[in-house]
Formats: structure tokens, sequence, C-alpha cells
């Protein structure tokens, strides 16, 4: 008889502890690695321009509310904005395109001095921008990266805007894959790079 009841109890014991450990293993978080991709191209063959003395600070770019994110952003249909799971920008877009605007722009060597945020050194020009859109179409065919961004260039001794350049890349993507949209995004930046060197340097003469 009390054989009969430690069986049980043991019995009873193996059943609780396997019920615990399924009811575990279907809580636990399944195990999905998250792709990060970065936007760090910039024009490399850009012409040394005279130097001239003035001096430009880069804001931050503004953005729109559903890019603010690392989250990697495409559309498969009008009006709408999804997600990818498993892939993700190493940083958000302002954050990524930032150093690659003052980069380029130093690059010029038409700027005595080019600032960038957090330092509001005394500047003779800020550079203000605006993230329109930065996602993968797979609407079109073929696919393509779209970023568009709107530039303002602001006189720092009267604050008012002198020049603004409203500049709209589109670049096709090789594949309908999302490593495929961040390669064809770093050509859309480093084309959009190009034509902000050539409005700075066409507006802050």
């Amino acid at each position: 008889m009390k054989f009969n009841m430690i069986k049980a109890t043991v019995v009873a014991l193996g059943v609780l502890c396997a019920f615990q450990f399924s009811a575990c293993a279907m809580l636990s978080p399944a195990n999905m690695t998250t792709e990060k991709s970065v936007l760090d191209n910039i024009p490399r063959d850009l012409p040394n321009q005279q130097t001239h003395l003035t001096t430009l600070l880069v804001l931050l770019p503004e953005i729109q509310a559903i890019y603010d994110t690392t989250q990697m952003a495409y559309t498969t249909r009008a009006h709408q904005i999804a997600y990818f799971s498993r892939n993700e920008w190493a940083g958000t877009p302002s954050q990524m395109m930032l150093p690659l605007i003052v980069e380029t722009i130093r690059d010029t060597h038409y700027f005595k001095e080019v600032l960038s945020v957090p330092d509001f050194g005394r500047h003779t020009y800020a550079l203000r921008s605006e993230i329109l859109d930065l996602k993968q179409d797979f609407i079109s065919n073929p696919a393509t990266f779209k970023l568009t961004m709107r530039y303002y260039l602001i006189r720092e001794m009267t604050d008012q805007v002198i020049a603004t350049r409203y500049i709209a890349m589109s670049v096709p993507m090789r594949e309908r894959t999302p490593y495929a949209g961040v390669t064809a995004g770093n050509e859309a930046a480093e084309k959009m790079l190009r034509e902000l060197v050539k409005f700075l340097v066409e507006k802050a003469s």
C-alpha cells in the first residue's frame, strides 16, 4: 500500500514537471536573429571646390513619424506601410543620414568649416532637412528603393530660408529581398548627396 502511494506520488510529480517544462517552452521567445544594415555610402569622386570663408551648421534631419524608427519599412500596396520582422536598420534614418551629409560636404572643401550637432558654434549658414520617404517599394516592377528629402538653406544672420531643394530618388532593386533594398538604398543615398552638393554650391555663394 505504502509502495503504491510512493509510486503514485512520483508519477504525479513527473507529470507536473513535464507540464511546467512544456509551458515554459511555449512562453519562451522564438530564437529569431535580426539582421542589421546601414546606409553608409557617400560619393568619393566629388571635385574639390574653392574654399569660401563661410561656415555651415548641419542640423539633424527631421523625419516623418512612420520612418523615425530602426524598423525597415516597405510597401506592397498603396497607402500602407509595413516593417520587416527580421531586418532592421542599425540606427534611425536621421542618425544614419546626418554623418553622411556632414562628411560629404566636408569632402568638397567648399566651406571653411562644417559643424554638426551638438556643436552649435557660430556659423554663416544652417542646413535643415526633412526625410519624407525612405522605404522599399514592392508595388513597382522592378521593386525600387525610394528616398525623398527636402533641404532648407538658412542664413544665420537673418534666420531666413534663402533656398530650398526637394530631391527624390528611386533606385531599382536587383531582387525583391530586404538586402537588395539596402543595396539600392545606399545607391539612392549616394545620388542624393551628389544633388545636395550641387544645391549648396549653387546657393551658398
